[in-house]
């Protein structure tokens, strides 16, 4: 096994909190500027301060990456180049991406930047990091959701750094495929305004009965993060830079728990997991600076749990340790840090006062050398080693202090302290710049975009997308439809190959789709399977994650590859990249409106235009949280504040929940624009509807979409999704 590098790897979400990691031992930091990011909220940096960020942590040794992981619009793809170029030519040590077209275009603009896969990726194995790696990724952020047996599985397989979280707050869902605030609230996760539904409660009803206490309906709230205890399994899995979570949260709270983590990447690499011993004070600290209701240890040791939620509310009031809160301020926060240097300064009557100055880094000499004016005969008091050490050493502000500095003195010598002074400035100046020239670049190449549009066509089919054998057998009988998707989890996989058969039989495609997450249990139920789905006869495979792009490819899949909403296309450049892995069709996001959806071009897209739109793909199991796990996939319902009920579905199979919109999505009134925009199908998407509604909606979108007769809007409450209001 590769041997591997730590990295403690520290959030910033303001120039301050940044100086606080450096300050506490952390080796690199993460940080939002002005766009981007997928914090909005934080308190993010100015392109001045950007700059002055990325210095500060180089003169200490410290790298600095920068979160460029949202979504990017098509018309907001050519300000990167604008945005990103000062960091680039400062130095700045990678960025953090989830976007495949802001991937493509830092490559073509910035081909020395490093680039590290966001956790937004959902990259969920060996697969996925694979295929980035090839795509050039210096870096892979898995899913929080991996256990360490997966990651270790990344790690023996794929040449390429695993950064993971050790620290700090847990999403519900697989980060990445979070639409819940976006669709209710209309703030995306993907564009770094997530509203934090999961924090709130609701009522869990199984055949209309809550299923747990009034006290106990925070079912979506994980405590947050902390893996102390198993901080040297987690580094011998091959994991090499350990992250923690907290760019929303203070200075001071970025100081605590980096300091404390040092401790321990410490006493690992010193003593071995053998003398490897943690301290219940320290997690005692950790539950001062933030206590969602507990902590947690995540998903490393297990796949998911009721132990690992909070269930109440979190406090509104706690007691602060003043005590903690002041140590952090004075070692930490308020500390002016310091480089030691050593100095040489040469005083000699009648010749140029000369310094001569060198920092030590690592196995690196940095050496500078500066001269001053002629030394003067002193005509009263020469100048003294304690004088002018005095004055030499007076470093204020500067990011530097003297270990020691020799002063070698020949004859009476004379010197204004403003000379001292401007000599002193000079030389630590010099030295600055020498520890910062490694770092620095010369500028991008801005790309060029295209200005190509793609036009509409005239003809459109009908795709439906099922979720059990009911509604398969009514699709079957609408002629207006001409391919039908089916849940790898609607049958048993030896029913697939007739199911294909009825499908021709009846003059129309049938095309697999795979689940929304691919992991260990995925994999071996597709390896168990593979006479089953290679020998059926289906006319394509609709995948929704990088993960089953790869492992299809590797498969020697006979069959077109199509791509799910999930793997984003926000702009042109993300459907190019896509189009290159070989996806024949993809499906055109759910967070674009219409005349976002037009800059991107909607040919060889389908369009998702009726159904139950998910919001959340969780590792977690509202079932097993509110009960016991069955082993049988059932149908339960949250209720949020509002009153509006949630379906929860569980998918056994490959042990995963995906809870859907309360309304579905209609745009059965949208004929004209959608036609305006040509997408080269429409897809529905039934879950919990039953035969009656099935064929109703069929009917109503096969009259006006095939047709061409002015109906009435579905009979039922809905939603048009962002196809008119977009998201920021």
């Amino acid at each position: 096994m590769r041997a591997v590098q730590t990295e403690l790897l520290a959030p910033a979400g303001s120039y301050e909190s940044m100086k606080a990691a450096v300050s506490a031992g952390a080796d690199a930091v993460y940080i939002g500027g002005s766009r981007f990011g997928a914090r909005a909220y934080a308190d993010n940096l100015g392109e001045e301060e950007m700059l002055r960020a990325i210095d500060y942590a180089h003169l200490y040794g410290v790298s600095l990456y920068m979160t460029v992981n949202t979504l990017v619009k098509e018309k907001e793809l050519s300000d990167l180049f604008d945005y990103l170029n000062p960091y680039y030519k400062q130095g700045l040590d990678g960025v953090i991406v989830q976007d495949l077209g802001v991937l493509s275009y830092i490559q073509e603009a910035f081909p020395k930047l490093p680039i590290h896969a966001s956790t937004q990726m959902t990259i969920t194995g060996a697969y996925g990091a694979k295929l980035l790696k090839r795509m050039g990724v210096k870096r892979v952020v898995p899913a929080r959701e991996l256990s360490l047996e997966e990651i270790e599985r990344i790690h023996e397989q794929v040449d390429i750094e695993i950064e993971s979280f050790v620290h700090g707050a847990l999403c519900y869902c697989y980060s990445g495929q979070c639409l819940l605030s976006s669709l209710i609230g209309g703030r995306s996760g993907n564009r770094g305004r997530c509203a934090q539904p999961c924090r709130l409660p609701y009522d869990v009803k199984k055949n209309g009965r809550s299923c747990l206490p009034k006290d106990q309906r925070y079912v979506m709230s994980l405590k947050d993060l902390c893996t102390l205890d198993s901080l040297p399994q987690l580094l011998e899995a091959g994991i090499c830079s350990l992250k923690i979570e907290g760019r929303m949260k203070s200075p001071r709270y970025t100081a605590g728990v980096v300091s404390i983590y040092r401790k321990y990447v410490d006493l690992y690499k010193k003593y071995g997991v053998r003398e490897y011993r943690v301290d219940e004070k320290d997690k005692k600290i950790l539950l001062d600076l933030f206590d969602r209701g507990g902590l947690t240890d995540g998903y490393y040791k297990q796949h998911n749990g009721k132990d690992m939620i909070a269930l109440g509310e979190k406090p509104a009031f706690r007691q602060g340790n003043q005590e903690l809160f002041d140590y952090l301020d004075k070692t930490y926060v308020n500390r002016d840090l310091k480089e030691d240097i050593t100095g040489i300064l040469m005083v000699k009557e009648g010749q140029e006062v000369r310094l001569t100055l060198e920092k030590k880094r690592g196995e690196k000499d940095y050496v500078v050398e500066v001269e001053g004016p002629k030394v003067q005969t002193a005509l009263n008091q020469p100048l003294t080693e304690e004088g002018l050490r005095r004055q030499m050493e007076k470093t204020g502000n500067t990011p530097f202090q003297f270990k020691s500095l020799k002063t070698d003195i020949e004859g009476n010598g004379f010197l204004p302290v403003q000379a001292l002074n401007e000599l002193r400035r000079n030389g630590l100046k010099k030295l600055q710049a020498q520890l910062l020239a490694p770092y620095q670049r010369e500028n991008g190449f801005c790309p060029t975009e295209s200005s190509e549009k793609d036009h509409g066509q005239g003809e459109m089919k009908l795709h439906v997308l099922v979720s059990d054998t009911s509604q398969f057998f009514c699709v079957l009988r609408q002629k207006e439809v001409s391919e039908i998707e089916i849940e790898s989890d609607l049958c048993e996989p030896e029913n697939w190959k007739q199911m294909v058969k009825d499908c021709h039989g009846a003059g129309k495609r049938c095309v697999l789709a795979m689940p929304f997450i691919f992991r260990s249990m995925a994999e071996q139920f597709f390896n168990t399977n593979a006479r089953f789905w290679k020998e059926a006869g289906f006319d394509g495979i609709l995948v929704r994650s990088l993960e089953e792009v790869e492992y299809l490819k590797e498969q020697k899949a006979a069959v077109p590859l199509y791509g799910d909403h999930t793997l984003y296309c926000f702009n042109k450049r993300a459907a190019t990249i896509l189009r290159d892995l070989g996806l024949k069709r993809m499906t055109l996001p759910l967070e674009l409106n219409s005349v976002e959806l037009e800059q991107v071009g909607c040919e060889e897209f389908e369009l998702v235009s009726y159904g139950f739109l998910p919001v959340m793909i969780s590792a977690q199991c509202i079932q097993k949280t509110t009960g016991t796990c069955t082993g049988k996939e059932q149908i339960l319902y949250m209720r949020d504040r509002t009153g509006k009920d949630l379906m929860v579905k569980n998918h056994c199979r490959f042990c995963y929940n995906t809870i859907y919109n309360p309304s579905p999505l209609s745009l059965l009134d949208q004929e004209k624009l959608i036609r305006r925009l040509g997408p080269e199908a429409l897809r529905l998407q039934f879950t919990r509807e039953q035969e009656e509604t099935t064929k109703a909606v069929i009917q109503s979108f096969a009259e006006s979409f095939v047709h061409g007769k002015i109906i009435k809007p579905l009979n039922m409450d809905f939603t048009r999704g962002h196809f008119k209001r977009g998201v920021e």
